[in-house]
Protein backbone atom coordinates (compact mmCIF):
# COMPACT_ATOMS: atom_id res chain seq x y z
CA UNK A 1 0.00 0.00 0.00
CA UNK A 2 3.01 2.13 0.43
CA UNK A 3 6.62 2.61 -0.02
CA UNK A 4 7.22 3.14 3.72
CA UNK A 5 4.10 1.39 5.66
CA UNK A 6 2.26 -1.78 4.83
CA UNK A 7 -1.26 -1.65 5.60
CA UNK A 8 -2.41 -3.50 8.06
CA UNK A 9 -4.77 -5.84 5.91
CA UNK A 10 -5.81 -9.35 6.38
CA UNK A 11 -6.48 -11.59 3.31
CA UNK A 12 -8.63 -14.10 3.96
CA UNK A 13 -8.65 -17.52 1.92
CA UNK A 14 -11.95 -16.85 0.82
CA UNK A 15 -10.78 -13.69 -1.92
CA UNK A 16 -9.67 -14.58 -4.53
CA UNK A 17 -6.54 -14.14 -5.09
CA UNK A 18 -5.93 -13.05 -8.80
CA UNK A 19 -7.75 -10.12 -7.93
CA UNK A 20 -6.39 -9.09 -5.12
CA UNK A 21 -2.90 -8.80 -7.53
CA UNK A 22 -4.32 -6.68 -9.91
CA UNK A 23 -5.89 -4.40 -7.38
CA UNK A 24 -4.38 -0.70 -7.30
CA UNK A 25 -2.18 0.06 -4.78
CA UNK A 26 -0.54 3.54 -4.50
CA UNK A 27 2.09 4.86 -2.40
CA UNK A 28 -0.10 6.66 0.41
CA UNK A 29 1.99 7.63 2.95
CA UNK A 30 3.75 10.47 1.24
CA UNK A 31 5.32 13.12 3.73
CA UNK A 32 3.63 15.96 3.62
CA UNK A 33 4.53 19.56 5.20
CA UNK A 34 3.35 22.78 5.81
CA UNK A 35 5.60 26.02 5.03
CA UNK A 36 4.75 29.49 5.52
CA UNK A 37 4.25 30.40 1.63
CA UNK A 38 5.62 34.32 2.69
CA UNK A 39 8.44 32.27 3.66
CA UNK A 40 8.91 29.79 0.70
CA UNK A 41 8.40 32.98 -1.75
CA UNK A 42 11.62 34.87 -0.06
CA UNK A 43 9.70 37.22 2.12
CA UNK A 44 7.16 38.31 -0.49
CA UNK A 45 3.83 39.63 0.89
CA UNK A 46 0.83 36.86 0.31
CA UNK A 47 -3.26 37.13 0.10
CA UNK A 48 -4.88 36.31 3.46
CA UNK A 49 -6.60 33.20 1.76
CA UNK A 50 -2.85 32.08 0.92
CA UNK A 51 -0.77 31.57 4.05
CA UNK A 52 0.37 28.13 4.58
CA UNK A 53 1.67 25.91 1.44
CA UNK A 54 1.37 21.98 1.41
CA UNK A 55 4.70 20.82 -0.09
CA UNK A 56 4.89 16.99 -1.30
CA UNK A 57 7.86 15.45 -3.07
CA UNK A 58 9.31 19.18 -3.44
CA UNK A 59 6.36 20.85 -5.04
CA UNK A 60 3.60 22.63 -3.76
CA UNK A 61 0.83 20.83 -4.15
CA UNK A 62 -1.88 23.39 -2.48
CA UNK A 63 -2.32 26.74 -0.97
CA UNK A 64 -4.46 27.37 2.05
CA UNK A 65 -5.37 29.98 4.71
CA UNK A 66 -3.75 30.85 8.00
CA UNK A 67 -6.23 28.56 9.85
CA UNK A 68 -5.71 25.34 7.91
CA UNK A 69 -4.84 22.48 9.56
CA UNK A 70 -3.41 19.48 7.62
CA UNK A 71 -4.89 15.79 8.73
CA UNK A 72 -1.57 13.20 7.32
CA UNK A 73 -2.57 10.05 6.37
CA UNK A 74 -0.82 7.95 8.55
CA UNK A 75 -2.69 9.80 11.51
CA UNK A 76 -6.19 8.66 9.48
CA UNK A 77 -5.89 5.45 7.49
CA UNK A 78 -3.67 3.86 10.19
CA UNK A 79 -6.60 4.50 12.74
CA UNK A 80 -9.23 2.78 10.31
CA UNK A 81 -7.34 -0.30 10.06
CA UNK A 82 -6.83 -0.28 13.94
CA UNK A 83 -10.68 -0.23 14.10
CA UNK A 84 -10.94 -2.69 11.80
CA UNK A 85 -8.65 -5.47 13.45
CA UNK A 86 -10.07 -4.55 17.00
CA UNK A 87 -13.70 -5.22 15.09
CA UNK A 88 -11.98 -8.50 13.46
CA UNK A 89 -13.06 -8.02 10.56
CA UNK A 90 -11.06 -9.64 7.32
CA UNK A 91 -10.13 -7.06 4.59
CA UNK A 92 -7.90 -6.52 2.09
CA UNK A 93 -7.13 -2.75 0.55
CA UNK A 94 -7.11 -0.90 -2.62
CA UNK A 95 -5.43 2.42 -2.58
CA UNK A 96 -5.67 4.99 -4.78
CA UNK A 97 -3.09 8.48 -5.04
CA UNK A 98 -4.07 11.39 -7.18
CA UNK A 99 -1.23 13.59 -7.51
CA UNK A 100 -0.26 13.45 -4.23
CA UNK A 101 -3.04 15.66 -3.00
CA UNK A 102 -6.66 13.40 -3.15
CA UNK A 103 -6.06 10.02 -1.70
CA UNK A 104 -8.58 7.04 -1.16
CA UNK A 105 -8.30 3.54 0.63
CA UNK A 106 -10.88 0.87 -0.31
CA UNK A 107 -11.27 -1.35 2.44
CA UNK A 108 -12.53 -4.63 0.72
CA UNK A 109 -14.50 -6.88 3.19
CA UNK A 110 -13.04 -10.64 3.05
CA UNK A 111 -14.86 -12.74 4.61
CA UNK A 112 -17.43 -15.16 2.64
CA UNK A 113 -20.24 -14.54 4.90
CA UNK A 114 -20.45 -10.71 3.63
CA UNK A 115 -20.45 -12.07 -0.57
CA UNK A 116 -23.67 -12.19 -2.37
CA UNK A 117 -24.33 -13.21 -6.05
CA UNK A 118 -26.26 -11.65 -8.62
CA UNK A 119 -27.35 -14.04 -10.80
CA UNK A 120 -28.73 -14.06 -14.81
CA UNK A 121 -29.66 -17.71 -16.29
CA UNK A 122 -26.14 -19.37 -15.92
CA UNK A 123 -24.00 -16.52 -15.09
CA UNK A 124 -23.12 -15.01 -11.40
CA UNK A 125 -21.60 -12.21 -10.31
CA UNK A 126 -19.61 -12.16 -7.59
CA UNK A 127 -19.99 -8.68 -4.78
CA UNK A 128 -18.39 -8.26 -1.87
CA UNK A 129 -19.03 -4.57 0.41
CA UNK A 130 -16.56 -2.36 0.89
CA UNK A 131 -15.70 0.28 3.03
CA UNK A 132 -14.17 3.50 0.97
CA UNK A 133 -12.36 6.19 3.31
CA UNK A 134 -10.90 9.51 1.49
CA UNK A 135 -8.56 12.34 2.98
CA UNK A 136 -7.09 15.21 1.09
CA UNK A 137 -3.91 17.58 1.59
CA UNK A 138 -5.69 20.12 -0.88
CA UNK A 139 -8.84 21.48 1.00
CA UNK A 140 -10.98 18.37 0.53
CA UNK A 141 -13.21 16.55 3.02
CA UNK A 142 -12.45 13.89 4.98
CA UNK A 143 -14.74 10.95 4.24
CA UNK A 144 -16.00 7.48 5.03
CA UNK A 145 -18.99 5.51 2.94
CA UNK A 146 -19.95 1.81 2.47
CA UNK A 147 -19.78 0.58 -1.29
CA UNK A 148 -19.47 -2.94 -3.19
CA UNK A 149 -16.59 -5.01 -5.41
CA UNK A 150 -17.21 -6.31 -8.18
CA UNK A 151 -14.24 -8.83 -8.93
CA UNK A 152 -14.88 -9.45 -12.48
CA UNK A 153 -13.67 -5.82 -13.18
CA UNK A 154 -12.07 -4.37 -9.90
CA UNK A 155 -14.05 -1.03 -9.67
CA UNK A 156 -16.44 -0.27 -6.93
CA UNK A 157 -19.88 0.92 -6.91
CA UNK A 158 -20.35 3.93 -4.82
CA UNK A 159 -24.72 4.02 -4.82
CA UNK A 160 -25.18 2.88 -1.16
CA UNK A 161 -26.24 5.85 1.12
CA UNK A 162 -24.86 4.86 4.12
CA UNK A 163 -21.96 6.94 5.48
CA UNK A 164 -19.82 6.26 8.12
CA UNK A 165 -19.86 9.10 10.86
CA UNK A 166 -16.68 10.20 12.69
CA UNK A 167 -15.12 13.28 13.89
CA UNK A 168 -11.77 15.06 13.32
CA UNK A 169 -10.58 16.56 16.42
CA UNK A 170 -7.10 19.29 16.44
CA UNK A 171 -5.72 19.23 19.00
CA UNK A 172 -2.92 22.17 18.42
CA UNK A 173 -0.94 20.79 15.41
CA UNK A 174 -1.58 17.30 16.11
CA UNK A 175 -4.98 15.76 14.52
CA UNK A 176 -6.73 12.70 15.78
CA UNK A 177 -9.37 11.37 14.58
CA UNK A 178 -12.65 9.96 16.65
CA UNK A 179 -13.61 7.29 14.64
CA UNK A 180 -17.32 4.73 15.75
CA UNK A 181 -16.97 1.40 16.33
CA UNK A 182 -16.92 0.02 12.79
CA UNK A 183 -18.16 -3.70 13.41
CA UNK A 184 -21.72 -2.54 14.55
CA UNK A 185 -21.28 -0.15 11.64
CA UNK A 186 -20.98 -3.11 9.12
CA UNK A 187 -23.84 -5.22 10.92
CA UNK A 188 -26.12 -2.55 10.50
CA UNK A 189 -25.45 -1.63 6.45
CA UNK A 190 -25.32 -5.38 5.99
CA UNK A 191 -28.78 -5.93 8.08
CA UNK A 192 -30.59 -3.12 5.94
CA UNK A 193 -29.27 -1.22 3.04
CA UNK A 194 -26.82 -4.50 1.71
CA UNK A 195 -29.17 -6.77 1.06
CA UNK A 196 -31.87 -4.31 -0.28
CA UNK A 197 -29.43 -3.38 -2.76
CA UNK A 198 -28.98 -6.62 -3.55
CA UNK A 199 -32.44 -7.11 -5.04
CA UNK A 200 -32.15 -3.88 -7.24
CA UNK A 201 -28.92 -5.48 -8.91
CA UNK A 202 -30.92 -8.97 -9.23
CA UNK A 203 -33.32 -6.92 -11.02
CA UNK A 204 -31.15 -5.34 -12.99
CA UNK A 205 -29.24 -8.73 -14.06
CA UNK A 206 -32.74 -10.23 -15.18
CA UNK A 207 -33.75 -7.22 -17.56
CA UNK A 208 -32.01 -7.79 -20.84
CA UNK A 209 -30.63 -4.92 -22.86
CA UNK A 210 -32.75 -5.15 -26.33
CA UNK A 211 -30.86 -2.84 -28.32
CA UNK A 212 -27.43 -2.01 -27.27
CA UNK A 213 -26.82 1.18 -28.90
CA UNK A 214 -30.07 2.43 -27.71
CA UNK A 215 -29.27 2.16 -24.69
CA UNK A 216 -25.92 3.45 -24.48
CA UNK A 217 -27.17 6.45 -26.83
CA UNK A 218 -30.19 6.68 -24.33
CA UNK A 219 -28.15 6.55 -21.20
CA UNK A 220 -25.37 8.76 -22.23
CA UNK A 221 -27.56 11.73 -23.50
CA UNK A 222 -29.56 10.91 -20.03
CA UNK A 223 -26.89 11.84 -17.81
CA UNK A 224 -25.00 13.99 -20.23
CA UNK A 225 -21.88 11.79 -19.90
CA UNK A 226 -20.60 11.92 -23.75
CA UNK A 227 -22.21 12.37 -27.46
CA UNK A 228 -23.14 9.28 -28.54
CA UNK A 229 -22.36 10.15 -32.02
CA UNK A 230 -18.64 9.89 -33.35
CA UNK A 231 -19.45 13.02 -35.33
CA UNK A 232 -21.68 15.55 -36.73
CA UNK A 233 -20.21 13.78 -40.29
CA UNK A 234 -20.80 9.72 -38.90
CA UNK A 235 -24.12 10.32 -36.88
CA UNK A 236 -24.81 6.54 -36.90
CA UNK A 237 -20.84 5.58 -35.56
CA UNK A 238 -20.57 5.26 -32.01
CA UNK A 239 -17.88 8.02 -30.31
CA UNK A 240 -15.09 5.89 -28.63
CA UNK A 241 -16.66 6.54 -25.52
CA UNK A 242 -19.69 4.95 -26.41
CA UNK A 243 -17.99 2.05 -28.16
CA UNK A 244 -16.12 1.72 -25.07
CA UNK A 245 -18.97 1.20 -23.02
CA UNK A 246 -20.53 -1.60 -25.38
CA UNK A 247 -17.02 -3.46 -25.97
CA UNK A 248 -17.25 -3.93 -21.56
CA UNK A 249 -20.80 -4.93 -21.55
CA UNK A 250 -19.96 -7.78 -24.35
CA UNK A 251 -17.09 -8.57 -22.83
CA UNK A 252 -18.47 -9.08 -19.27
CA UNK A 253 -21.13 -10.91 -21.03
CA UNK A 254 -18.49 -13.39 -21.94
CA UNK A 255 -16.59 -13.54 -19.10
CA UNK A 256 -19.83 -13.97 -16.68
CA UNK A 257 -21.94 -16.19 -19.32
CA UNK A 258 -24.77 -13.70 -18.94
CA UNK A 259 -26.91 -12.19 -22.58
CA UNK A 260 -26.14 -8.46 -21.97
CA UNK A 261 -28.36 -6.89 -19.74
CA UNK A 262 -29.12 -3.68 -17.30
CA UNK A 263 -26.77 -4.72 -14.54
CA UNK A 264 -23.55 -5.16 -16.98
CA UNK A 265 -24.73 -1.95 -18.41
CA UNK A 266 -24.72 -0.10 -15.25
CA UNK A 267 -21.59 -1.45 -14.55
CA UNK A 268 -19.78 -0.67 -17.89
CA UNK A 269 -20.80 3.15 -17.48
CA UNK A 270 -19.49 2.98 -13.61
CA UNK A 271 -16.29 1.79 -15.18
CA UNK A 272 -16.22 4.85 -17.45
CA UNK A 273 -17.37 7.01 -14.71
CA UNK A 274 -14.55 5.65 -12.08
CA UNK A 275 -11.59 5.59 -15.45
CA UNK A 276 -12.12 9.67 -15.16
CA UNK A 277 -10.30 12.42 -13.29
CA UNK A 278 -13.21 13.58 -11.39
CA UNK A 279 -12.92 13.85 -7.72
CA UNK A 280 -13.73 11.28 -5.40
CA UNK A 281 -17.22 13.30 -4.29
CA UNK A 282 -17.72 13.55 -7.67
CA UNK A 283 -17.48 10.18 -8.87
CA UNK A 284 -19.80 8.95 -6.29
CA UNK A 285 -22.64 11.86 -6.94
CA UNK A 286 -22.46 10.89 -10.67
CA UNK A 287 -22.62 6.89 -9.92
CA UNK A 288 -25.88 7.75 -7.73
CA UNK A 289 -27.26 9.30 -10.49
CA UNK A 290 -26.23 6.85 -13.25
CA UNK A 291 -27.91 3.72 -11.19
CA UNK A 292 -31.14 5.88 -10.66
CA UNK A 293 -31.53 6.65 -14.17
CA UNK A 294 -30.62 2.69 -14.69
CA UNK A 295 -33.31 1.48 -12.66
CA UNK A 296 -35.89 4.06 -14.10
CA UNK A 297 -35.91 2.22 -17.51
CA UNK A 298 -37.11 -1.04 -16.17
Amino acid sequence: MSRKKKALSIEAPSVNMKFINELQNDAIYVNPSVHSLKDLTGGMEVASLFQKAIVVDNKIVFCASDSYELLPNENFFMEVERKLMEAGINYVTRSINRENKHFAVDYILSDENYAIDVKNGNGTDKLTPMLRFTNSYAGGTTTGSFGFFREVCSNGLNIAKSVIGFKVQHHKSIHSVVLPEIGSIVNKFMDNEYYSLHKKFEVLAETPIKDLSDFVRFTCTKLDLFKFEQSEKNPTDPSKNAQFIMDVINKEANILNMEPNMWLGYNAFNEYIHASKKSFAKQKIMDTALFSAVMEMN
